[in-house]
């Protein structure tokens, strides 16, 4: 494994690299985990609807 020279993205590696040895590197059955999670925990991490206006993002138009 690449180690960087940032923690966090080290971080972030390693535990990837856990998750898919665990499901032996089966990305399908990886996310046949999470859905199975995200039914026995309804509530949301994250909610984008309450957005307000100047956290949009600016386009590049």
């Amino acid at each position: 494994m690449k180690v960087s020279n940032d923690p966090i993205v080290d971080r972030v590696h390693k535990i990837r690299e856990k998750l898919a040895k665990k499901f032996n590197y089966d990305v399908n059955a990886i996310f046949a985990d999470i859905r199975e999670k995200q039914k026995r925990h309804s509530h949301r991490e994250v909610n984008l609807r309450g957005r307000r206006k100047a956290d949009q993002p600016v386009s590049a138009d």
